[in-house]
């Protein structure tokens, strides 16, 4: 993919996105919101850049120290899931919050970003969103925050890969599956090794046709 761009890269699925790719000995940029997270992120080859997606001139310094340099191929991995409240106990400064980070922040790099993406060649702008945001798949309720943020992010992509099919992109929303990350739990089947394969696989085999798409790790679409 030459270079990729990964947001919330210090640890969790974004560290494994950077390692497996330097791995592969593509070149790896990534975003970390504090100095002290930088050690990780360059321990597996990557650049590590300082920025907050959910501060608008946090993103303009880094798109600032960047340059023109050109991305082939950007991540937007950072989010939250905020806290677990009921209908009842729900703090709608929180659900704000969450919306900033998961929904607002991916398209403000996104926009950010574009010349960068537009200089590069393989052109492919990746959200990583949530089952949870499905509305077809939704068959429990709750988790109010986090259900609105990762709904309002797929249809985010969806409106990108329309206005920059013109432009030769790829912008694809996927879902990493139910992994041991600190979100995940240590139950989760699935290990951020065998997720970001899958999604790195997913990625890499996706054309222009497959823009506007929602994607499980496996390469399974996902209903709406």
């Amino acid at each position: 993919m030459g270079t990729t761009f990964i947001t919330g890269a210090g640890r969790g699925l974004g560290l494994e996105f950077a390692r497996q790719l330097c791995d592969q000995g593509e070149t790896v940029i990534g975003t970390v919101r504090k100095e002290s997270a930088r050690g990780e992120l360059e321990a597996v080859g990557a650049r590590a850049l300082i920025c907050d997606v959910d501060d608008e001139q946090s993103v303009q310094a880094c798109v600032a120290e960047l340059g023109g340099e050109a991305l082939d191929c950007l991540i937007n991995n950072a989010g939250v899931y905020g806290k677990r409240q009921s209908l009842g106990e729900l703090d709608t400064e929180e659900v704000e919050r969450v919306f900033r980070i998961n929904a607002v922040a991916p398209l403000r790099v996104s926009r950010a970003f574009l010349p960068n993406l537009e200089a590069g060649k393989a052109r492919k702008v990746i959200q990583i969103t949530s089952k949870m945001g499905s509305i077809d798949d939704n068959t429990s309720g709750g988790s109010y925050a986090y259900r609105m943020s990762k709904a309002a992010l797929n249809m985010m992509n969806r409106s990108l890969s329309h206005d920059l099919a013109g432009r030769g992109f790829t912008c694809l929303v996927l879902h990493p599956g139910w992994v041991q990350t600190d979100m995940g739990g240590k139950n989760a089947p699935l290990t951020p090794e065998q997720s970001i394969a899958g999604m790195l696989k997913v990625i890499d085999q996706s054309t222009q046709s497959d823009s506007g798409s929602f994607f499980l790790h496996s390469g399974d679409r996902i209903p709406w």
